[in-house]
């Protein structure tokens, strides 16, 4: 009974020496209680399964406000991981992520991209980085060689040097260095510069994404301001193989859980084909709307696409052919 008294149960449940005179407490831990309680708790799996547990996993998502960061937060979160998301928008910008993740294991970051320090910040606790930064267009504050090779390199360089084991960038299926895109040779570049930072990093490259919010089928179904839908060849020269945006999420999961996916490169495609000229007509066909295409000559379709630049808030790589977007009507 008076070897009893000197112990307690802990919040983690751990038989804990209670601290009196002459006894400290933690010099009283077995070794091993000593070597777990170095390791910070977000990094052992406990609890069933679920958003109230913990999966042992603590990720960085960079890119987690576009399009797939949602998904892949909701998909981190469901399974119980602490997820660090460091953010350059507005507040309101991030409300929709907060009921991905139970109490305390979203963990919102201001971060600059250009500010090697502010990235330091974001993983030098976490055991995976995910990056998904990037944009279909270029500003005057950052061009495709910004988004898709700089801030990639730096966050390589970064995660090696905090010694983050796990690194999984995103890119682009048709990302070549001979591609007459400009977005596309930036994607391929930034895959290289990747690599040469972190030779284990893992690179998926997804075919066009579709989803709730996707800028693949809503931009063909919001294109009735053109009195129909412009499509060169009628888009029956162009094949499509679109993969569902949760597919690509647990992918993403999959990659980071699976030890041998290391070092390698996944491409991510649909499991069907389609030309562009039937799949525009099925989402119009969804739409109970009018689908009234055109053939358009490749200069006829650059010209237009140069004026609705210069009416618009778009810079004119958004909409030129060497855009993804121009890509996109080819």
């Amino acid at each position: 009974m008076a070897v009893a008294a000197r112990y307690w149960w802990s919040s983690r449940g751990l038989l804990l020496p209670r601290a009196g005179p002459g006894i400290s407490a933690l010099a009283a831990l077995p070794p091993r209680l000593q070597q777990h309680r170095q390791v910070h708790h977000a990094l052992i799996p406990h609890g069933r399964s679920g958003r109230s547990s913990v999966s042992g996993i603590v990720a960085t998502v960079f890119g987690a406000t576009g399009f797939l960061g949602r998904y892949v937060v909701n998909r981190l979160g469901r399974v119980g991981s602490q997820v660090i998301i460091p953010y350059r928008c507005d507040q309101y910008d991030l409300m929709y992520l907060r009921p991905m993740g139970d109490l305390g294991q979203l963990l919102f970051l201001e971060w600059d991209c250009k500010d090697k320090d502010s990235i330091r910040r974001a993983v030098e606790h976490s055991s995976v980085v995910i990056n998904l930064v990037g944009k279909e267009w270029e500003t005057k504050n950052f061009s495709f060689e910004d988004e898709f090779v700089n801030i990639p390199r730096s966050i390589a360089q970064v995660t090696r040097e905090a010694g983050v084991e796990t690194l999984v960038h995103i890119s682009h299926l048709n990302a070549n260095m001979k591609s007459p895109s400009k977005y596309l040779r930036s994607k391929a570049v930034g895959e290289k510069a990747v690599r040469e930072e972190l030779p284990d990093a893992i690179i998926l490259k997804p075919s066009e994404m579709f989803g709730r919010e996707d800028r693949f089928l809503n931009h063909y179904a919001n294109m009735r301001w053109f009195g129909g839908v412009p499509l060169i060849s009628l888009g029956k020269k162009t094949v499509k193989q679109p993969i569902y945006v949760v597919d690509v999420a647990k992918a993403i999961i999959n990659a980071i859980k699976d030890p041998d996916a290391k070092g390698k490169t996944y491409a991510l495609a649909g499991p069907n084909r389609y030309l562009l000229y039937d799949l525009v007509e099925y989402v119009y066909a969804v739409s109970f709307r009018t689908f009234f295409p055109y053939p358009l000559p490749r200069p006829l379709y650059h010209c237009l696409m140069y004026c609705y630049c210069q009416l618009s808030f778009l810079s004119v790589e958004h909409c030129c052919p060497g855009s993804r977007i121009g890509i996109r009507m080819v």
